[in-house]
């Protein structure tokens, strides 16, 4: 599986993006996504997670009722729809692919497949 993420940019805090992540390859509907983001000098951080369905999803304590992910097999994509962005949220965002138990989603170092990274800003 290969993967393309997009959508970042600058945004003032408060504002939105949708981040994208175009998957290639005929087993995307087979695993599980997942969106990471790291900011210079800190670990990469887990943010949401979909099952591979799309019938479950799981986001961290930091972002629940802000971000929504979301994912359509026909176009192999998933979404990161983020809204009330803070300052401290700039990071490069990743997305990941893995065929792990959903029991692993918010765990890094159990993703397969990582796309390229988009670069979101959020200026105060």
């Amino acid at each position: 599986v290969q993967l393309q993420a997009s959508g970042g940019g600058l945004v003032q805090a408060g504002g939105s993006l949708r981040l994208s992540c175009a998957a290639s390859g005929r087993t995307f509907s087979r695993y599980h996504m997942g969106w990471f983001r790291q900011a210079p000098g800190k670990e990469r951080e887990f943010v949401a997670a979909i099952t591979w369905s799309g019938s479950s999803t799981f986001l961290s304590e930091s972002v629940k009722g802000r971000f929504t992910i979301s994912r359509d097999s026909a176009k192999n994509t998933v979404y990161l729809q983020m809204n009330s962005l803070e300052p401290e949220e700039t990071a490069v965002y990743y997305c990941a692919a893995t065929a792990y138990s959903s029991s692993y989603l918010a765990q890094h170092d159990k993703y397969e497949y990582w796309g390229q990274g988009t670069q979101v800003t959020v200026s105060s």
